[in-house]
């Protein structure tokens, strides 16, 4: 199964984060299928690849609690929502 979470980079006491599309299994910092968003908590900066995102979700993905949070501000539910009433 995947998941869409947060994987974290950046400094010591200045995280940030990229959204990833990533096996259940794996660990937080394990390797991932695809990049699919930035996310820094600090200046409150978010960035979407929403075809991506949208991809994953169509397929069956499980976003995060966090990430699920940060996917309903940017509006993306609406756009998945959408698309699955054109295709049905």
């Amino acid at each position: 199964m995947v998941k869409l979470r947060l994987k974290r980079c950046g400094k010591k006491q200045r995280a940030v984060y990229r959204i990833v599309a990533i096996d259940v299994r794996s660990r937080r910092e394990g390797r991932d299928l695809r990049k699919v968003g930035f996310y820094d908590p600090i200046k409150n900066q978010t960035y979407l690849n929403v075809p991506a995102i949208l991809y994953f979700l169509e397929k069956g993905a499980q976003p995060t609690e966090t990430v699920y949070d940060i996917l309903k501000r940017a509006e993306v539910f609406k756009e998945f929502r959408l698309n699955q009433t054109k295709f049905n």
